[in-house]
């Protein structure tokens, strides 16, 4: 039976790759349209919004959000710059009932994100995913399962992964011209400051606390959690690993075509605002290793922002016959004498260590997402089970470090062959909210 979402991939496939992005911006076509629900628009949703209103025939018509301060704002500021306004819900289960939208982008706090992909994924819609992809290891294998039993195209959001300069890097690195990559060394840095020490206190009338919560088990709210300090409790966030080393790691591994490593081990400390409310490292090294002496290392500094090449993040890749470093706008190749033998710059740039970090990838990576639904890609960028490994890297980083303890992998699953480690592997759920493959 033909429906909405058959004659959208339908008409893609039948126009062919041939097409150009301006003749296709000429269709206007309702059947033709794909009609986009952004969930959780307090920080990084607003580069989804950037993003997904600079394709062809491509609307953001609902916008969905558990503070109703936030959702006005940003349903104000989206229609003040020309746009159709969106409808706007508070709670996204509304949303997937109708079945009014053919792509759902989730930006919510990491706690949220693989319930939303799955429920997404389950009422018949196609996902953008932010990283980290889950709470724990265990989310991740879920999410590939449910993609797999629903067939709906799910893109993770480590948009380097549609960089042409890292994609043409990475060819040259399987092309031999490195020689063999030994290790990779990533970095992030960044000067974030104290989070102070909050209280326990009644939620604010315009948030949902319960809502906000979602599948974790219920407590009380803190007046120094939200937004965006939930990252530093383990409750809610998942460190600056998962939410930072993870693009490094993935653009490292993916050079070196590696999956899940040997050994794990994760060297992690606070050093900056002792005694505020930061539960987590703020300075962690995070080294994986693998079999013929492979290595990729990963040198988180939340609170210093000392620079590395010039760069907040990236990763630098050491070869038997050259090196390269690489981040979001370009790389540069050097021979074994560190002589600089080509450059690559991005055409336009993206955003690296901001909070919203938005930027032309955001473009090029939700257009891959359309272009595959539409027929007119042959592959995601970055589909589930490489956005799971990566992801599940860094959640081993921090099983390492909680469990202050080296671990020895299976390396065709990625799980750690203790049983303290494992118990990480999953996480808690309040009741009537488990995520469920």
């Amino acid at each position: 039976m033909l429906n909405r979402r058959t004659m959208i991939k339908g008409a893609g496939a039948t126009l062919g790759v041939a097409m150009s992005a301006k003749s296709y911006a000429r269709i206007n076509g309702a059947n033709d349209r794909l009609r986009v629900a952004v969930v959780g628009v307090n920080g990084r949703g607003q580069a989804h919004m950037s993003a997904f209103t600079k394709l062809p025939n491509v609307e953001i018509s609902h916008l969905v959000d558990v503070d109703s301060q936030i959702l006005a704002k940003r349903a104000a500021e989206f229609t003040a710059k020309g746009h159709r306004a969106p409808q706007t819900e508070r709670d996204y289960r509304r949303l997937f009932d109708r079945k009014a939208v053919d792509i759902v982008t989730v930006a919510t706090p990491d706690h949220w994100h693989a319930k939303l992909g799955i429920d997404a994924m389950d009422s018949g819609h196609h996902v953008y995913l932010e990283k980290p992809i889950g709470m724990a290891p265990a989310e991740g294998e879920a999410l590939i399962a449910v993609q797999q039993r629903t067939g709906r195209k799910l893109q993770v959001g480590n948009q380097q992964r549609s960089s042409a300069e890292t994609q043409q890097l990475v060819a040259l690195v399987k092309a031999g011209e490195l020689g063999n990559v030994y290790e990779a060394q990533t970095w992030y840095a960044n000067n974030r400051v104290s989070i102070g020490r909050g209280h326990e206190v009644a939620p604010p009338a315009h948030l949902d606390w319960d809502l906000w919560q979602g599948p974790r088990p219920r407590g009380p709210y803190r007046s120094n959690l939200v937004p965006y300090n939930w990252h530093w409790f383990w409750k809610y966030g998942t460190g600056e690993t998962c939410n930072n080393a993870m693009h490094e790691l993935d653009v490292a591994r993916w050079a070196m075509g590696l999956e899940f490593p040997e050994t794990v081990t994760a060297r992690g400390s606070r050093q900056f605002f002792r005694g505020d409310d930061w539960e987590m490292y703020d300075t962690l090294t995070l080294d994986l290793a693998y079999a013929e002496g492979r290595t990729i290392r990963w040198d988180g500094n939340s609170c210093n922002g000392m620079l590395r090449y010039g760069r907040g993040r990236g990763v630098l890749l050491l070869g038997t016959k050259g090196s390269a470093v690489v981040d979001r706008n370009g790389y540069e190749q050097f021979d074994l004498a560190g002589k600089l033998v080509r450059e690559m710059k991005a055409a336009a740039t993206s955003e690296t260590t901001g909070t919203v970090g938005e930027g032309a990838l955001d473009i090029y990576h939700a257009g891959n997402l359309v272009d595959v639904i539409r027929g007119r890609a042959p592959a995601l960028a970055s589909p589930v089970r490489e956005g799971h490994i990566s992801t599940a890297l860094c959640h081993l980083g921090n099983i390492a470090y909680r469990t202050n303890s080296q671990l020895s992998l299976d390396v065709a699953t990625g799980k750690p062959k203790g049983s303290d480690a494992m118990k990480l592997w999953s996480v808690d759920y309040q009741p009537g909210w488990e995520v469920k493959a």
